[in-house]
């Protein structure tokens, strides 16, 4: 099928971003260092065009993940190590940050571990919660999500310890809520955790590092549309992607893992269907498509891509 670009120019390091839960605004952050900011969009798919809206202080710097609710904004500012959130106004136009959270805290890795590095900042399922994973500190973090209050928007609920050096990166949520998967970038630990009464608990580790030999750098994380499979990409000397069987209990169960073919497999999604997986290879200048079994839930490269500057 056809590929229609929609693009809007002069962002500056647009590092990672997200769309409104009605599809038509959409925010990226604007990596660059303490100067970085968030921008705001309108989305118009039929038109295929992509609208400035405004942008505002990041409120910290490094900010490299973006999520969005009916009336919120949150990030997670990496090099600053903190939880940011924004309103969003009736227009979808973006406030200035109304509540910071620094984290506190660092590691056993002496190279990227001597303070909280906030990697990820997401909404739950429900939209009751928001989490955060701190590759800094080795901490996930579980929020109430308060959505009409003025300041307090988020409160603390729970918290997690996950291995030591093992650098809690993305997560992801099943269907209900109440099991989550993370990655760990720095050793390509993946972990099962439950979610229940506003506790966490770890259920089960697995790993990306099948040979113990690979130079990790794991990246991404996503479950398929039926929530049966589970893939996560590993840059480093890896460069490949995994999949795994969801069990009837949410562990997983090893399937498959295959090279990208390309360098540095940063983020990845899965088609609607769950028939095709596009993989962003940022030194590749790339995006990778595989296609995928739904039954197996096995890939394979279909051998196409799509040329694209440093797809992250």
């Amino acid at each position: 099928k056809s590929i229609i670009k929609v693009i809007a120019r002069n962002i500056e390091n647009p590092a990672f971003l997200t769309i409104s839960p009605d599809s038509n605004f959409i925010y990226s952050v604007s990596e660059s260092g303490e100067a970085s900011s968030i921008n705001a969009f309108r989305f118009e798919k039929s038109k295929a065009k992509l609208q400035p809206l405004n942008s505002v202080s990041a409120g910290g710097a490094g900010p490299c993940y973006i999520d969005a609710s009916d009336k919120h904004v949150v990030t997670a500012n990496y090099a600053g190590g903190s939880l940011v959130v924004f309103g969003r106004k009736n227009d979808g136009s973006l406030t200035e940050p109304i509540q910071i959270i620094p984290h506190k805290g660092s590691s056993i890795d002496l190279k990227r571990q001597t303070k909280p590095y906030v990697h990820q900042a997401i909404f739950s399922p429900c939209y009751q919660y928001v989490f955060t994973n701190d590759l800094g500190t080795d901490f996930m973090h579980a929020y109430h999500y308060n959505p009409n209050a003025d300041k307090k928007i988020l409160l603390p609920a729970d918290s997690i310890k996950l291995k030591s050096g093992s650098g809690p990166r993305h997560l992801v949520f099943n269907k209900t809520g109440k099991v989550i998967y993370a990655v760990q970038e720095l050793d390509g630990t993946v972990s099962v955790i439950g979610f229940e009464n506003n506790k966490l608990k770890l259920m089960q580790e697995t790993t990306l590092d099948l040979q113990k030999s690979f130079e990790n750098a794991a990246a991404d994380i996503h479950l398929s549309p039926d929530g049966k499979f589970l893939y996560v990409t590993n840059r480093g000397t890896a460069q490949n992607i995994t999949c795994f069987k969801v069990l009837k209990n949410g562990t997983l169960k090893f399937i498959q893992q295959l090279p990208t073919g390309a360098s540095w497999p940063r983020n990845f999604t899965l088609t609607a269907d769950g028939k095709y997986i596009f993989i962003g290879n940022q030194h590749s200048n790339a995006i990778t498509v595989f296609s995928r079994n739904v039954q197996s839930g096995k890939m394979k490269n279909t051998g196409f891509h799509i040329d694209i500057p440093s797809p992250v």
